[in-house]
């Protein structure tokens, strides 16, 4: 097979960050809607989540077995790993942003904002002040595909930081329809999050926003970074450059940090998510849709832990 069945060049900068001889390979299939990569350096191993099926499944590197990691796991979508090893998981039945301790218990990081309950905590990101910050959109309880069906005690969705402190909750961005994927920039001096409002209307926004993070807590301005162009932007992570590898319709796309799609990774089924991984951080592991993808890259992910 040719290079050009797995990667779409669009900018001559995409063409430095493969090697055409890599394949993208189907490591696992068998997920109803695969979602929330997160490496395990340490472990040399990967999580993620199958919502409907409400399981979280482990792929080890070693062996390129796959297992059950956890089941039932509160319909958990998005994970992270923080900067001590712990998983860090968005439940949607749980209606939390929770922690997998060391010795395996879990504990609740936050669920509840102004005494009201979160919505369905959809993806999440530790900053390196241990500052936890996660989307909280509906998809969890608009039905029971992904959870359980109820109504927004809150009444909109909005993006929300836990102080590592004292662990209060607060709003940091309230004017998205339905925000979604998160990261940080390199130097954490912005913050980009998806909206996929489209979801709920034609009128609605299907793009990924760039604000401005002032005094390392709070948000004082944004600007929309990229509009997507085959279905719906998702979760995403960057590389040691800067550049954004994000979920789409027909794969991955990768945005320069000028905000420039420079090109494709190709998969056969829409992508959810994605996260790097591997003893070098050239992995990029691709959630998409039923089945768990990895290809080898000629870029390194940003060590985020």
């Amino acid at each position: 097979m040719a290079a050009s069945d797995f990667y779409e060049v669009l900018d001559p900068r995409f063409g430095k960050m493969f090697n055409g001889n890599a394949r993208v390979n189907n490591l696992y299939t068998g997920c109803q809607w695969a979602e929330g990569p997160a490496w395990f350096a340490a472990g040399r191993y990967l999580v993620w989540s199958d919502i409907p099926n409400n399981r979280i499944l482990r792929y080890d590197e070693t062996s390129g077995n796959v297992s059950v990691f956890r089941e039932p796991c509160g319909n958990t979508n998005g994970h992270t790993v923080d900067w001590q090893g712990r998983l860090v998981s968005c439940e949607h039945q749980g209606r939390r942003v929770s922690r997998t301790e060391f010795d395996g218990s879990v504990i609740t990081i936050a669920d509840t904002w102004q005494g009201k309950r979160f919505n369905s905590p959809n993806d999440v990101v530790v900053k390196s002040d241990g500052s936890i910050w996660f989307t909280d959109p509906a998809y969890g309880i608009d039905s029971d595909y992904e959870g359980d069906k109820a109504d927004s005690e809150i009444g909109a969705c909005h993006v929300y930081r836990v102080d590592p402190g004292n662990g209060k909750v607060d709003a940091v961005i309230t004017d998205m329809v339905r925000p979604n994927g998160i990261a940080f920039s390199l130097d954490e001096t912005k913050l980009y999050v998806v909206d996929t409002g489209r979801t709920h209307g034609a009128h609605h926004p299907a793009h990924m926003r760039v604000f401005t993070v002032s005094g390392g807590k709070k948000i004082k301005g944004s600007k929309v970074f990229a509009d997507c162009t085959a279905g719906l932007f998702d979760g995403f992570r960057l590389d040691e450059q800067g550049n954004i590898w994000t979920s789409a319709g027909d794969g991955v796309h990768c945005y320069a940090p000028d905000g420039t799609l420079i090109g494709k990774v190709k998969v056969p089924e829409v992508v959810a998510n994605v996260c790097f991984g591997g003893a070098k951080r050239n992995c990029l592991y691709i959630a998409g849709t039923t089945s768990l993808y990895m290809v080898r890259l000629m870029v390194n992910g940003a060590k985020t832990y």
